[in-house]
């Protein structure tokens, strides 16, 4: 049997990412994929990327991830930008759309938002059509999968849609659910020629959020309150209202 941790939307929170890789290690996980979001709205994207990049063998490409190489007059977003500098900018647009794993004799699609786009955002409460359209296979890609992973609405769940899985790992760095960080484990035969058994684990790591709040104050980050209050909350700023 093999284990897989699946992570994404670090969003630039450095304490939360040290604590997810440290609770997979402890679990004597070696594999690691991300769904992208790794910088954008807390307070250290560049260690955030290169954490990634080096502890992580798969990373996909998430919508902040993209728009982040754009240019742009919005000063979060150059704030952001200025310390990604240009190498880890060029790093984040080419990162690819999807990946695929087989374990328990399974395909494991995954993506950060949607088959269609990582800017199409599905909700565990949406219409069975939308969420039944997360298992068409995006370009590039062929035949639906037996489960879908993504990240995108930094709320972990998992639920069946006509047999097949569908499940969300949350996010590591900036979770709207429950104030801890979130990732999942997937795990089976990897060479299983039929069905096997297959397990997923839905993961939540307490983490200093005192810590986080500390660097983006200490930094001085633009949309430092409302980031502040949804680590601490785990509620979605626009709800606070």
């Amino acid at each position: 049997m093999e284990r897989i941790a699946i992570l994404s939307d670090v969003h630039g929170n450095m304490p939360a990412m040290e604590a997810v890789l440290a609770d997979i290690r402890a679990r004597g996980i070696s594999r690691i994929v991300c769904l992208g979001d790794l910088a954008g709205k807390g307070p250290e994207p560049a260690e955030a990327v290169d954490e990634v990049r080096s502890s992580c063998e798969t990373v996909i490409r998430g919508n902040w991830d993209e728009f982040l190489g754009l240019p742009t007059d919005d000063e979060t977003l150059r704030w952001h930008q200025e310390r990604l500098g240009p190498e880890r900018l060029r790093y984040l647009r080419e990162l690819p759309f999807c990946a695929e794993l087989r374990l328990g004799g399974r395909l494991i699609r995954l993506v950060h938002a949607s088959p269609q786009s990582v800017y199409r955002r599905v909700q565990p409460w949406d219409s069975p059509e939308d969420r039944a359209s997360m298992f068409d296979p995006p370009d590039g890609c062929s035949g639906r999968p037996d489960a879908l992973g993504y990240g995108d609405i930094h709320q972990a769940y998992a639920q069946y849609v006509d047999g097949r899985l569908l499940f969300n790992c949350g996010s590591v760095g900036n979770p709207l659910d429950l104030p801890q960080a979130s990732y999942a484990i997937v795990e089976g035969e990897p060479d299983a020629a039929a069905m096997a058994p297959f397990a997923l684990q839905l993961i939540r790591v307490p983490y200093d959020i005192g810590e986080a709040v500390a660097r983006a104050e200490r930094l001085a980050m633009p949309q430092l309150e409302p980031y502040c209050r949804e680590l601490v909350t785990g509620r979605y700023r626009g709800l606070h209202a």
